[in-house]
């Protein structure tokens, strides 16, 4: 019998494909944003879809985050379903009081009365010299503050899934993609940027984490980079007679504590790796559930993997110190699991 093949894509065709079914779907649904018109994205999220849809359902906007971010909750507000990308997401401090003070709270101080279905689309990560101003990752940032959901889809499959879900929901959704994980060109290639993704359009649930390889002796949970850094990682440990199991959380709010917490109660070991900031960040909030309702769980205390409390470097060798990678992972697993 001849094996169905496949149907592979990038991340960004991914991104691209889930906005574009869900616009043939519903003519609320628009893009708003820098160059994502027919440039279509510097990261290529909205390849396409300005050829497709034209200038009044995918608008360039000039560079002021705080007017265009102002403008899609406005309209979120009167009933459309806007998808409005931040470039960078270290671009939020210019844009910070559209974001926190009214995209995440209008529905709350409303009473929710006032719905907006509003898409925050963001590229996060570093690995690629762009320095201190454009390579964060910022999760926690995000995650800390009530109002929005965040997700950070790290496969194909599950960014366009995961876009579709939020597109759909009648929440904010910040909706985080990894630079290094678009597929692009210009950009380094991973193997794992690429991926099968079906033609049709489905979804990929918001807030359940996903355990992507199964083991007995220590789970290791992971962000977007730092999942397929765990999975290098743990085939170099299952040399060693070591199985780890690696948890991919996708969704950082609502957190799928309970995925979590089963795996601690297999493995007995938990470490937790994140590109973003070591200090109260999602690497300590994990730890906590862990304290707290894992504890006798446990046979050893959890161990953290981050970028140290420093901005992120220009220098590629620097950079490459500060970034968690896969043998740092390995190192880190295995005085854990040799406590």
């Amino acid at each position: 019998m001849q094996k169905t093949k496949q149907r592979l894509l990038t991340g960004n065709k991914a991104i691209a494909e889930a906005i574009r079914l869900e616009m043939e779907r519903d003519p609320n649904v628009f893009v708003m944003g820098e160059d994502v018109g027919v440039y279509g994205g510097i990261f290529g999220a909205t390849e396409g879809l300005f050829q497709q849809f034209g200038p009044k359902r995918v608008i360039d906007t000039p560079i002021s985050e705080t007017a265009f971010i102002g403008a899609a909750i406005g309209a979120a507000a009167e009933g459309m379903r806007p998808i409005v990308e931040l470039m960078f997401v270290d671009f939020f401090g210019v844009c910070m009081d559209q974001i926190y003070n009214h995209m995440a709270k209008i529905p709350y101080m409303s009473g929710g009365r006032v719905k907006l279905p509003i898409v925050l689309m963001t590229a996060v990560g570093g690995g690629y010299s762009d320095a201190a101003q454009h390579s964060q990752t910022l999760y926690a940032t995000f995650a800390h503050l009530p109002g929005m959901k965040v997700v950070a889809p790290s496969t194909p499959y599950d960014l366009k899934g995961m876009m579709i879900s939020a597109i759909r929901d009648d929440n904010p959704v910040v909706f985080m993609f990894h630079k290094t994980l678009q597929g692009l060109g210009w950009m380094d290639q991973l193997d794992a940027s690429v991926g099968h993704v079906p033609e049709e359009a489905y979804i990929v649930p918001i807030g359940k984490a996903k355990v992507v390889r199964e083991g007995t002796d220590i789970t290791i949970v992971g962000i977007q980079m730092t999942t397929h850094h765990a999975l290098e990682a743990a085939k170099k440990l299952e040399q060693h007679g070591i199985q780890a199991e690696v948890i991919d959380l996708r969704s950082l709010v609502p957190l799928d504590r309970e995925t979590i917490l089963q795996s601690i109660k297999k493995t007995h070991r938990l470490l937790v790796v994140d590109e973003d900031y070591l200090s109260y960040g999602m690497t300590a909030e994990i730890a906590a559930l862990a304290a707290e309702e894992g504890l006798y769980d446990l046979d050893a205390p959890v161990r953290r993997l981050a970028v140290p409390d420093v901005p992120i470097p220009y220098s590629r060798p620097l950079e490459q110190f500060v970034l968690p990678n896969a043998d740092k992972i390995f190192h880190e697993a295995m005085k854990l699991v040799n406590e």
